[in-house]
């Protein structure tokens, strides 16, 4: 069993970002409810515990509170925000509301020498509307601001600490090496969760779990579905038989790029099925984003079903299921987190489908998938491509799919990668040189139509939005400032030579309040 942190989710948006940043420093974490069952969490043997932060004011009815296993299993323990008043209120301290609420950056001062923090001072970004105004019994504090003055909290002896400001996001500059101190300083976790360790323990898993049995591999052609099928080739050779579906929502040229790759590249020989008309017509009359999702979902199984039988058979199929994937399609209440959307491998599946499914990156995110894919030996270029959704452009197509609609989607996007490639910023470098350029670019196509001019005639035609973001995590981002001769070219391109297509627009929100992705 490997060193592991269990991190307790009270409704935060970002607690996602927690995990993250811990898988960061090379230690294996999980997510969980706050109100998860115990033996689901303890089965994982921590050796600490992380509380989120949340929406909800402790000493309001029915707020969420931190279980007794927690308390009583004697780990080290740090509370963030909502966690860290949880705790207060858990162990008889005395939290109440701020005279002014903190929401953005502020300056923390190290009062007394501890493991968390380091001396001197500290930017960090707060967001909350309570404070701890009387720690508990025990707790000494570490740390202040302006209008926290009871930053930080610990009790040295029990390793208890809490924060009240958001460690996990990039605007708190020093928050990594603040958790990264308390996961192996204060909880003694070594750092052994590597892309190499990773792989070891995946290849032992999908042996254990396959045995001697038929596996089918979706294949996508993104990044994700590549890598967990070259995690289980490498695991069971000859038994796995790799599908490429061509469901006629990719990108211009994808089909061919990701045929050659395999069969050239990997030496993984790849099955093409060709399934456009299936999937156009299942998505027929559907405008629903999560209905879109749901059908694709259920129709990529079926297809795969069929396949199966061409095939001689197969009791698993692959998926590139990752962490995220996971987590956001979580159907959640509204004490938890809310679902943001349902992706097409997780929620769309269909009840009755014949496989059970095979998913060597369930527990990863997105930069370790791209670090296994590196260790695999896959080509650069193909693991630091821009994500591209499951869905495919299906959620980039707003209002029904057709393949009129599509056809000039793929032309618009194309011309807008073309561009950004041609300016050098379709870039997307490895994780020790970070993410550059613009992180995700892409075309929409609305289900809207403008009035225009053109030759001389009146035009009444669909619009297009471009949405290209910059960012650190893919957890939050902003809109990429392009210069305005760049989107200039672009929207001429696309008037010019996209059919059925007479105005561009840009998309200038961040996330959040805006998703990514459209739909």
């Amino acid at each position: 069993m490997k060193d592991s942190i269990a991190i307790l989710d009270f409704g935060s948006q970002y607690a996602q970002l927690i995990a993250r940043r811990i898988r960061e420093s090379h230690v294996y974490c999980e997510l969980f409810p706050w109100d998860a069952p115990a033996k689901k969490i303890l089965d994982l043997q921590p050796k600490g515990f992380i509380l989120s932060g949340g929406p909800a004011s402790v000493y309001a009815p029915n707020a969420p509170q931190i279980p007794d296993y927690v308390l009583e299993s004697g780990l080290p323990l740090l509370g963030i925000c909502y966690g860290m008043q949880a705790l207060t209120k858990a162990l008889g301290g005395r939290v109440a509301p701020s005279e002014e609420c903190e929401y953005g950056p502020a300056k923390l001062e190290t009062v007394l020498p501890n493991p968390i923090i380091e001396k001197g001072w500290h930017k960090v970004w707060m967001s909350h509307g309570d404070r701890v105004e009387e720690p508990p019994v025990g707790f000494e504090v570490l740390a202040r601001s302006d209008n926290s003055p009871a930053g930080v909290i610990g009790d040295t002896e029990k390793k208890y600490f809490g924060v009240q400001f958001h460690p996990e996001v990039h605007h708190t500059p020093d928050g990594s090496k603040f958790l990264q101190r308390f996961v192996i300083d204060v909880c003694g976790v070594s750092p052994d969760w590597t892309p190499e360790s990773i792989l070891v323990e995946s290849v032992s898993q999908i042996r254990d779990q396959v045995g001697g049995g038929k596996v089918l591999a979706a294949v996508s052609g993104g990044v994700d579905s590549s890598v967990a099928v070259a995690l289980v080739h490498r695991s069971i050779g000859d038994q796995l038989a790799a599908v490429f579906v061509d469901n006629g929502l990719l990108r211009q040229g994808e089909v061919h790029q990701v045929i050659s790759t395999f069969n050239q590249e990997l030496g993984i020989e790849l099955v093409a099925v060709d399934s456009q008309a299936e999937f156009l017509s299942a998505l027929t009359g559907i405008t629903e984003p999560e209905e879109k999702r749901r059908v694709i979902g259920e129709t990529f199984i079926r297809v795969f079903e069929s396949k199966a039988v061409d095939l001689g058979g197969a009791e698993f199929l692959v998926q590139g299921t990752i962490y995220p994937d996971v987590v956001e399609s979580q159907a959640a209440d509204r004490s938890k987190v809310d679902r943001i959307k349902t992706h097409h491998n997780v929620g769309g599946l269909p009840e009755d489908m014949k496989f059970d499914l095979v998913e060597p990156l369930r527990y990863l995110f997105k930069d370790e998938v791209r670090a296994v894919g590196e260790a695999l030996g896959f080509p650069r270029e193909m693991v630091w491509r821009q994500p591209f959704p499951g869905p495919g452009l299906a959620v980039r197509c707003l209002g029904e799919v057709t393949e009129e609609r599509l056809t000039s989607l793929r032309a618009a996007d194309a011309i807008l990668r073309a561009e950004l490639e041609e300016a050098g910023l379709l870039i997307i470098k490895s994780r020790e040189d970070g993410i550059q350029g613009t992180a995700q670019a892409f075309a929409v196509l609305l289900p809207v139509r403008s009035v225009g001019v053109m030759g001389d005639q009146r035009t009444y035609q669909e619009v297009v939005a471009i949405r290209a973001v910059t960012t650190e995590d893919f957890m939050t981002a902003d809109w990429a400032r392009l210069p305005h001769e760049l989107l200039a070219c672009i929207a001429n391109r696309i008037v010019n030579e996209v059919q059925g297509v007479n105005r561009v627009v840009y998309d200038i929100t961040s996330k959040p309040p805006a998703t990514i992705e459209w739909e």
